[in-house]
């Protein structure tokens, strides 16, 4: 059984920082991909940063130069590092996986990944 747990979200001013953690257990692939994203009420969930299957991370480009996403060392944890937090920024965080490698195409797709945490609130204030 997968479970993703998340931590980490919380209130801040805008420019600041945040560190979100995702505790991950049951992925049964060496070549899982993890990531991270966010929904605002009333609209789609997006992604915001992803290590796929072979360890290549891609960024949306609303988030590029301010976010960092890392893995633990054992792969059962992924980490996501939000620096420079703007209001836009404000949304439901998911952590989120599924059991292989994607395609570039897809790989901050949220329809390409079946297991999700319950999300945790990023909340930033001007």
């Amino acid at each position: 059984q997968v479970q993703l747990v998340e931590s980490g979200g919380g209130s801040v001013q805008a420019g600041g920082s945040l560190r979100l953690s995702c505790a991950v257990s049951g992925l049964t692939s060496r070549r899982s991909s993890m990531g991270w994203f966010r929904q605002i009420p009333g609209q789609e969930r997006e992604g915001v940063a992803v290590i796929d299957g072979v360890g290549s991370i891609r960024f949306a480009d609303s988030v590029k130069g301010r976010f960092t996403v890392s893995k633990g060392n054992a792969g059962n944890s992924l980490y996501l590092q939000m620096n420079s937090l703007k209001p836009e920024d404000t949304a439901m965080y998911y952590c989120a996986a599924v059991n292989s490698d994607l395609p570039y195409s897809d790989v901050l797709s949220p329809r390409s990944y079946n297991y999700w945490g319950q999300g945790t609130q990023v909340t930033v204030s001007s």
